[in-house]
C-alpha cells in the first residue's frame, strides 16, 4: 500500500523540523512516551481482562547501530493494526492516547500523548523512519516507512511475530550526535529516568562475586581460606525509576527515603536538605511532587531551575515560572501535574488558571508546612532558621497571602543568639526601647564583628540588639515597618547611642556653642567635606572622641537599590556619605580646641579621625600607612 499523509500542507515535516519543537533532542523522549503509552495501554486491556494470553516484559528498548545510523525504540505494548496505522500515524495531530482514553474512561493509569504529533517528531533527527508494527487483536503485522516526504509506504510483515511496535530512526547526516552511546545515554536520563515502564538501552558493567573464581585469603588465624573472586559482569542498563518517591503515600516514606530521592535526583550534591514538603493533590487538580528545603544561608542561590516539571513521569522542564512562587524558586525537588497546560510539544508552559491555583496552593502548603514546624517543635524550628530565613523573608516580601501567614512564625534572633517571634521580641523592648515618640525602636546589626563596638554601647544602655545579616534585610526591614505599627528599625551604627533611641533627656554640654563653633573648621580641615559631615555632639566622656555614623535612612536605601530597589534605584547612584561625630565633651575634644601650635592641633585632630575611620574599616592604602606610622613617632 502507498499513499500520502493527510495533512494541511505538504510543509509539514520542515514545520516539524523547525519550529514545533523547541530542541531536536525532545524526540527522544516523544517517540519514548509513545512506547510507554502503547504499554500502559496492554496494562489497561489486562486489568479489564480483555487481553488473551500473558503481557510478558514490557520493558521497553532503546537500541543503538552505529553501522547502520540507526536508533530503534522498541516496546511490547498494545500494537497496531493497519487501520490503527492509518488513523494514527497517516493522519497527523490525531491523538491515540486521546481516543484511547475516550473508550476507557475508567482507566486509572496515565496516558502521556495529547496532540499526535510526538511520533512526527522522528523527522527532526532521521531522513527515513520505519514502524514494524503487530497489534495484540489478531490481526496481520505491519511496517510502515516514510522518507520524510508527504508520501508513505506501508505493506503486511510476515517476519514480524512479536506483539509491540518497533520505530527505527535512520539518523540523517546533520544529526550524528544522535549515534553517541553516551549522548542517548544523557537524553533518556534526563527525560525518561522516572517513566513508569522500566526501559533498557545497552549494557553496563557491575563488579559481583564470582561463583566459579576464589582468591585465597589470610583466615586470620595464620591459615587461608577462599574467597569469592570479584568480577566484572554486563547486565542490561535500566535506565529508569518506575516508582520515584513523589508517587508514593507520604506515610510510607522515611526521612531516609527522603533524602535518597534527594541525592537521586542531584547526585552532584552531597549535602541533605533541610526537610522537605510532599504535595498530594487530587481536586480541584492533580497535583503531586515533593519539594525539598536546601540550606541557603545569607545569600539567594543564583543557580535556580532546580525544581524539575513532570506530566505523568515524563520530564517537561526545570524552568517553572508561574508554576512555583518566584520565592520558592531558591528549593529543589519535582512536581508532576497532568493538569498543567503545556504547547504541542509540550516543551513550554502555558499560562491559564489552573497554574495560578497550583501556584497558590503550593505556596499555602509552604505556609502550612512552616507553621507546622514553629508549633510543633520550637527548637528544631530555631535550629534551622539561619538556613531557612531567607526563603521566608523573600516570600514575605512578595507574597501578601504568605507574608501574613509568616507574621506568626517568622523569628528574629539577637545577638546573644535567643529566638523571638514577631509579637514576643516587641513585648520584650518596649519597655526601654520605645523613643520620645513612642515607636518602638528595634536595634540592628548586619556584621556582629564590625560593628562590635557599637553592639557594646548599646548593650551598655541596656538595649537589645538583633542580628539582620541576609541580602534582603533593607527590604525586610522596611516591610515590618509598615506592618508593625509605631515600629522603627536603625542599624546600631546608624548614629550614636544617645540618639538611636532618642529621650527627652540630655546630656550637657562641656563645650559652649562658641567653642563648638571654633573647632569644627579645624576638624573640617582634616576630612574630605564631600564625603564626611561633621556633627558635634554631647556624649559621656568615656565614649569615643570621635566616630562615624551613616544615616539609617540613606543607607537603607542605597542597600535596597543595590539589590533591586525599583523606584529608589536613582538612591545607588548617590556617593557615599558619613557623619564625624565629635564628642564636644571627651578631654581630646577639649585638647584639641587647648592647643596652641597649629602644627600639633593638626596632628592630633589628623590621629583622632584616622582612628574613627579605621575602627569602621574606613582607612585603607595610602592613609591606613601613613597613620601606622604617624603613631609609632607619637608613641616614641
Amino acid at each position: 500500500m502507498n499513499g500520502n499523509l493527510n495533512v494541511q500542507t505538504e510543509n509539514i515535516f520542515p514545520v516539524i523540523k523547525k519550529f514545533l519543537y523547541s530542541d531536536h533532542e525532545i524526540f527522544l523522549r516523544e517517540l519514548v512516551s509513545n512506547a510507554i503509552d502503547a504499554t500502559q495501554k496492554l496494562k489497561a486491556l489486562s486489568s479489564r481482562g480483555e487481553l488473551t494470553g500473558e503481557t510478558g516484559d514490557l520493558t521497553v528498548t532503546v537500541a543503538l547501530d552505529e553501522k547502520k545510523k540507526t536508533l530503534t525504540i522498541s516496546d511490547r505494548g498494545i500494537g497496531m493494526t493497519a487501520e490503527e496505522v492509518e488513523k494514527y500515524i497517516n493522519q497527523i495531530a490525531f491523538s491515540g492516547a486521546t481516543d484511547f482514553l475516550d473508550k476507557y474512561k475508567d482507566v486509572q493509569e496515565n496516558l502521556i500523548g495529547h496532540f499526535g504529533l510526538g511520533f512526527y517528531s522522528a523527522f527532526m533527527v532521521a531522513d527515513k523512519v520505519e514502524i514494524y508494527t503487530k497489534s495484540y487483536k489478531d490481526a496481520p503485522a505491519q511496517h510502515w516507512s516514510c522518507d520524510g516526504s508527504p508520501t508513505f509506504e506501508m505493506v503486511e510483515d510476515a517476519k514480524h511475530t512479536d506483539r509491540g511496535t518497533d520505530i527505527v530512526l535512520h539518523i540523517a547526516d546533520d544529526c550524528k550526535e544522535f549515534l553517541d552511546e553516551q549522548q542517548v545515554l544523557q537524553l533518556l536520563k534526563k527525560y525518561c529516568r522516572f517513566m513508569p515502564v522500566a526501559i533498557r538501552f545497552g549494557e553496563e558493567s557491575v563488579w559481583v562475586d564470582s561463583d566459579t573464581e576464589f582468591d585465597e585469603v589470610d583466615d586470620g588465624n595464620g591459615g587461608k581460606k577462599k574467597q569469592p573472586k570479584r568480577v566484572e559482569k554486563k547486565q542490561p542498563r535500566i535506565i529508569n525509576n518506575t516508582d520515584p518517591a513523589w508517587r508514593k503515600t507520604p506515610s510510607s516514606l522515611t526521612d531516609e527515603d527522603y533524602k535518597k530521592f534527594y541525592h537521586e535526583l542531584y547526585p552532584m550534591n552531597f549535602e541533605d536538605p533541610l526537610f522537605q514538603i510532599h504535595l498530594n493533590v487530587d481536586y480541584p487538580f492533580n497535583l503531586t511532587g515533593i519539594l525539598y528545603f536546601p540550606k541557603v544561608r545569607k545569600t539567594i542561590d543564583p543557580t535556580r531551575n532546580k525544581i524539575q516539571l513532570y506530566c505523568n513521569q515524563v520530564f517537561v522542564t526545570d524552568s517553572v515560572e508561574g508554576v512555583v512562587p518566584d520565592y520558592l524558586m531558591l528549593l529543589h525537588g519535582v512536581l508532576d501535574s497532568p493538569d498543567i497546560p503545556l504547547n504541542v510539544s509540550r516543551s513550554y508552559l502555558q499560562s491559564d488558571g489552573n497554574v495560578k491555583k497550583i501556584s497558590s496552593h503550593i505556596s499555602k502548603k509552604v505556609a502550612d508546612k512552616l507553621e507546622e514546624m514553629f508549633k510543633n517543635d520550637r527548637k528544631d524550628f530555631e535550629n534551622k532558621w539561619d538556613d531557612i530565613k531567607i526563603f521566608v523573608e523573600y516570600g514575605m516580601l512578595t507574597e501578601e497571602k504568605f507574608c501574613d501567614r509568616a507574621m506568626k512564625f517568622a523569628l528574629l534572633k539577637n545577638t546573644e543568639g535567643e529566638f523571638f517571634s514577631l509579637e514576643d521580641y516587641r513585648n520584650k523592648i518596649a519597655p526601654l526601647q520605645t523613643d520620645k515618640d513612642k515607636n518602638v525602636c528595634y536595634l540592628y546589626a548586619s556584621d556582629v564583628e564590625e560593628q562590635h563596638a557599637y553592639i557594646a554601647k548599646a548593650k551598655a544602655k541596656g538595649y537589645d540588639v538583633l542580628v539582620m545579616d541576609s541580602v534582603l534585610t533593607p527590604h525586610f526591614v522596611n516591610l515590618l515597618e509598615q506592618k508593625k505599627d509605631k515600629s522603627r528599625f536603625v542599624r546600631v551604627d546608624a548614629d550614636t547611642v544617645e540618639k538611636l533611641i532618642p529621650h527627652d533627656d540630655a546630656i550637657p554640654e562641656k563645650l559652649t556653642k562658641e567653642q563648638q563653633e571654633t573647632l569644627k573648621p579645624i576638624v573640617e580641615a582634616e576630612v574630605d567635606k564631600q564625603k564626611f559631615t561633621v556633627v558635634m555632639e554631647s556624649l559621656e566622656s568615656d565614649d569615643q572622641p570621635m566616630l562615624i555614623t551613616q544615616s539609617e535612612f540613606m543607607r537603607r536605601y542605597k542597600e535596597m537599590a543595590a539589590t533591586g530597589g525599583g523606584a529608589m534605584s536613582f538612591y545607588g547612584e548617590m556617593p557615599e556619605s558619613y557623619n564625624l561625630v565629635v564628642n564636644v565633651n571627651h578631654p581630646l575634644v577639649e585638647q584639641v580646641l587647648n592647643e596652641s601650635d597649629a602644627d600639633k592641633q593638626k596632628q592630633l585632630v589628623h590621629q583622632l579621625t584616622d582612628l574613627a575611620l579605621l575602627a569602621n574599616g574606613l582607612l585603607k592604602g595610602e592613609a591606613l600607612t601613613e597613620f601606622v606610622k604617624r603613631s609609632v613617632s607619637m608613641i616614641k
